[in-house]
């Protein structure tokens, strides 16, 4: 079966090659994936695979192999793009101003389209039902993943695993990666107002000057991971846009704040969301001012089941060598994935995508992103072949 794969996925590379570069032509951003969904539906009907819209844009098929009620897999790829200007220099450069795949979700859809070709192809050799799910939104708050599962996604059939994989522009292509456990972190929005009386920046005697306020809060907000967290907890919590003001001589009457909490612990996340809030709450106050914060609980941390990626791995080993996996490493980037995670046993690993000699090195969400297209045969053989082994 390894070598039916293989074999497959290097007779369809060609093909889903320019797959991605249609994709790649035609980014759209999260929750607005029309055109996207439309071609994955057209794609999958080309192939007899049934599938059914889900959350407007998400689209969600059925591969039958052998004793459909045996096993049931479930293969994830997300589709939306970023609000960013691709600067790369391709003929299949976006066609989109502003929007670009710069975290290579059209890698993600390709690789799943492939290996949905591949597994179509090969439905009489395997046992078990493949769902495949074509996700949008994952960029965005709620993330498409939350959407998906209140619509069903992981019921009727109901899934006993998950995989999806992300690209990783740090490993060389032909690569992949894998952890079991924690391997990203939750992703929550900081929103803070801090409001008082402003007036002339040369009497400020008569004001309760909320720059000077924000400053302090922006410093002191550092000090609840490194004193209240356990060190051994990863946490970043980021302040990354301080605004207020707007002219030399006046003193605002609003300053506003936004950053980030990100964490591997729920129970230390909501903690920390407490402490946030208190923290600046009773400063704030004690200088005079007023402050509304507003925490946006955004996705949880992915939790990938030791177990399940502990046999991925191998299963990894045995389609491409011992030599061409490693373990991932912990990210605190954050991903949707994890509402699956948190649901049934998930396997989120890498995919090798970069290529020093061929100048492919730009990380995900720059707009220089791009990968070494060999990654497409490597991504879509593995995703088939843990369809049917993982």
């Amino acid at each position: 079966m390894i070598e039916k794969i293989k074999n497959l996925a290097a007779k369809y590379a060609d093909e889903f090659i320019e797959v991605r570069h249609h994709l790649h032509e035609n980014p759209e951003l999260s929750y607005q994936e029309f055109e996207t969904s439309k071609f994955v539906q057209q794609r999958l009907a080309s192939l007899g695979i049934p599938f059914e819209v889900k959350a407007s844009t998400g689209v969600v098929g059925l591969i039958k192999g052998k004793n459909p009620a045996s096993r049931i897999i479930a293969l994830r790829a997300d589709m939306d793009a970023l609000p960013i200007l691709e600067e790369n220099d391709v003929p299949y450069k976006s066609k989109q101003p502003g929007i670009m795949h710069a975290c290579g979700h059209d890698v993600h859809t390709t690789c799943l389209l492939g290996a949905a070709k591949i597994l179509n192809e090969l439905k009489a050799e395997w046992e078990g039902t493949v769902k495949l799910i074509f996700q949008p939104g994952e960029e965005k708050n709620p993330g498409g993943a939350s959407l998906l599962i209140k619509e069903g996604v992981l019921e009727n059939p109901a899934p006993q695993k998950i995989f999806a994989l992300h690209v990783h522009p740090g490993l060389p292509v032909g690569k992949y990666s894998f952890r079991g456990g924690m391997v990203m972190a939750s992703a929550d929005e900081i929103y803070i107002t801090i409001r008082a009386k402003g007036g002339h920046a040369a009497a400020p005697q008569f004001t309760a000057d909320t720059i000077l306020i924000a400053s302090q809060v922006v410093i002191s907000l550092q000090q609840i991971v490194s004193r209240n967290n356990n060190p051994f907890n990863p946490t970043v919590l980021s302040i990354t846009s301080f605004q207020g003001g707007n002219t030399t001589n006046v003193i605002p009457s609003e300053v506003k704040l936004m950053g980030t909490l990100r964490a591997m612990n729920e129970d230390w996340r909501f903690k920390a969301h407490e402490l946030i809030i208190k923290q600046t709450k009773e400063l704030v106050a004690a200088m005079g001012a007023q402050a509304d914060v507003h925490i946006d609980v955004g996705y949880p941390f992915v939790l990938n089941d030791v177990a399940l990626s502990a046999k991925a791995m191998k299963c990894a080993a045995e389609f491409a060598g011992k030599e061409h996996v490693e373990e991932t490493e912990l990210r605190m980037g954050a991903e949707d994935f994890a509402y699956y995670s948190h649901k049934i046993p998930g396997c989120f690993f890498r995919l090798g995508v970069g290529n020093e000699a061929k100048n492919i090195t730009s990380n995900v969400h720059t707009p220089t992103f791009n990968i070494d297209e060999a990654a497409i045969e490597k991504g879509m053989g593995m995703m088939a072949w843990l369809a049917v082994s993982g």
